[in-house]
C-alpha cells in the first residue's frame, strides 16, 4: 500500500466520526477508558491529560491536532492510525503494539515506549526528545525528516529502519541489534556534539555515507581508545 501524506489518503478517512459520547458543541474533550475500543474515531483538537486507557485498542482512526500531557497508556494497540500535529508529553506507551501507524508533524518529549513492537510505522517531520525505545522491537520503520535528540534504543531490535533527512543528537545504541538500519542522509552530530553518543559496536548492519563516517570518526576513535594526532 502507498504511503499516506495526508488524512485523506487513508482509505477510511471519509468514514470516521467523532468518539462515541462526545459533545464537541460544548468545547469538553473526549475520554479515553481501560480497556477502550475505538474503531473509525476521529479525535480532533482533544487534550487528555493523565488518561489512563492501558490496554485500549485503536483502529482505523485519526489524532489530529491532539495532545497527551502524561498518562498511561500501556499495551494499547493501535492498527491503521493517523496521528497529525499531535503532543505526546510524558506519555506511557510501553508495551504497546503499533502497525501501520503514521505520524506527522508530531512532537514527543520525555515518551516511554520501552518494549514496544513498532510495524510499519511512520514518522515524518516530527521532534522526539527522551524518548524511550529501550527493548523495543522496530521493523520496517522510517523517521523522515525528524529532529532526535536523546533518543534511546538500547537493547532493542532494529529491522529495515530509516532516518532519512533526520538530526541525531545524544542518541544511545547500547546492546541494540540493527538489520539493514540506513543512517545515509541523517546529520549525526558535529565535531564537537555526538549524535551517537553509546553504542557504537552495536552498529553493525547499519549504513553510512562517508560524510557521516568523517563525523563519527573522532567518537569511534575515542570509544576505541585510539589516540588520534600529528604531533
Amino acid at each position: 500500500m502507498k504511503s499516506p501524506r495526508g488524512l485523506g489518503d487513508l482509505l477510511f478517512a471519509s468514514a470516521l466520526r467523532p468518539p462515541d459520547g462526545s459533545d464537541s458543541s460544548d468545547g469538553s474533550d473526549a475520554e479515553l477508558e481501560i480497556d477502550g475500543d475505538y474503531e473509525r474515531t476521529r479525535f480532533d483538537g482533544d487534550t487528555f491529560v493523565d488518561a489512563v486507557a492501558s490496554g485500549a485498542r485503536f483502529a482505523e482512526s485519526a489524532f489530529v491536532g491532539a495532545a497527551f500531557d502524561g498518562g498511561r497508556l500501556r499495551k494499547t494497540r493501535l492498527s491503521d492510525v493517523w496521528f497529525e500535529q499531535t503532543r505526546l508529553v510524558a506519555a506511557d506507551i510501553a508495551e504497546s503494539s503499533l502497525t501501520d501507524v503514521w505520524f506527522t508533524g508530531c512532537v514527543f518529549a520525555g515518551v516511554q515506549a520501552f518494549s514496544t513492537k513498532l510495524r510499519r510505522v511512520e514518522f515524518r517531520g516530527c521532534k522526539l526528545d527522551s524518548v524511550n525505545f529501550r527493548d523495543g522491537v522496530l521493523t520496517d520503520v522510517s523517521f523522515e525528516d525528524c529532529v532526535l535528540r536523546d533518543a534511546d534504543f538500547g537493547t532493542a531490535k532494529l529491522t529495515r529502519v530509516r532516518f532519512g533527512g533526520c538530526t541525531l543528537t545524544g542518541t544511545d545504541f547500547t546492546r541494540a541489534t540493527c538489520k539493514d538500519v540506513d543512517l545515509r542522509g541523517a546529520r549525526l552530530g558535529s565535531p564537537d556534539v555526538a549524535g551517537i553518543k553509546a553504542g557504537y559496536d552495536s552498529l553493525r548492519g547499519t549504513r553510512i555515507d562517508t560524510s557521516q563516517l568523517m563525523t563519527l570518526a573522532p567518537f569511534l576513535a575515542h570509544h576505541l581508545g585510539i589516540t588520534v594526532t600529528d604531533a
